[in-house]
């Protein structure tokens, strides 16, 4: 497999492909892969001629606190999981790993510390100070900023990201929308859950003990199938109930410490008011157990992907 960790070669790579008229997918990711990365890789592969994966733990998107220095980083697991989906591909070209450095990425430095960051950056208002943005307002900065290197390096044709990181879902798109340089289309792939629980896969699910990966942590989602089924087999639509139907399950039952849940509509990310229109509404949140911090969301009437 072909691990390319220079832009310039990165770009002489993409220069062929392009030649050969090949379509590029893209899966960026920070690592750590799990069954959900594997989804997006999957799903790349059935749609383009030519996977690109970057592994990257972007430290722009960490603030001073958080877990930058400890969040999980095994290059050499990542690529041998890897390895089946590069096994059959007819060029060594038609699958390469993007795993550049921190200075490769960020060549005037980078300190976790915003307002002592220098060079360029890249912010997507109105999309990016709600939900996670609350407790993390630097996130989608990091974010917004990396990605967008992302793209300018990689020039895929299709990007692929997680259904389970909604919002910043949200924030990729409008970036693709707004900065029309990119020539590309965002592609969002269903939540991938452990199979007994329900428990979205996520990096940080290392942080668990057993007894809250497999007992606790998967209250959260529980509580979006308790609201899920009201919505679509009692027709409820009260905010006020559905947002109190998980959070009964998660906060009460399951004992979580909620950081947020909230309902809100498909176009703003804001709180619906109310009662869920004609557009439906994502149900969303954000919760803490041990030394984990986790997120999920689920749909209510609206698709994954909008209408071309």
């Amino acid at each position: 497999m072909r691990v390319i960790s220079k832009v310039t070669e990165l770009h002489q790579w993409r220069a062929k492909t392009r030649s050969q008229n090949k379509t590029v997918g893209f899966v960026p990711t920070m690592g750590a892969l799990h069954q959900g990365h594997f989804s997006l890789v999957e799903a790349a592969k059935s749609k383009c001629d030519v996977v690109a994966v970057s592994i990257f733990v972007n430290p722009s998107q960490f603030a001073p606190h958080e877990d930058y220095d400890n969040y999980p980083r095994d290059l050499e697991s990542d690529l041998k999981k890897l390895e089946p989906y590069y096994q059959n591909v007819q060029d060594d070209d038609d699958f390469i790993v993007f795993a550049p450095s921190v200075e490769e990425m960020y060549p005037r430095g980078i300190t976790l510390d915003i307002e002592r960051q220098i060079g360029g950056f890249v912010e997507i208002r109105g999309l990016s100070l709600q939900l996670e943005g609350v407790t993390r307002p630097h996130f989608f900065r990091g974010v917004a900023t990396v990605v967008t290197k992302l793209f300018c390096a990689v020039q895929p044709d299709l990007a692929f990201f997680g259904q389970k990181d909604i919002q910043q879902c949200f924030v990729v798109r409008a970036l693709v929308e707004d900065l029309i340089m990119f020539p590309m289309k965002v592609v969002i792939v269903p939540t991938q859950r452990d199979p007994k629980t329900g428990l979205a896969l996520s990096s940080r699910n290392v942080y668990l003990t057993d007894d809250e990966r497999d007992n606790l942590a998967p209250m959260f989602y529980k509580g979006l199938k308790d609201a899920v089924a009201a919505y679509e087999n009692k027709n409820e639509r009260s905010a006020e109930k559905l947002l109190a139907l998980v959070r009964n399950r998660a906060e009460k039952e399951g004992g979580l410490n909620i950081e947020y849940i909230s309902l809100i509509e498909p176009d703003t990310l804001e709180p619906v008011v109310g009662n869920v229109g004609e557009k439906g509404a994502i149900l969303c949140g954000a919760w803490r157990i041990g030394a984990a911090r986790l997120i999920d969301n689920v749909l209510l009437g609206i698709p994954l992907m909008p209408k071309d």
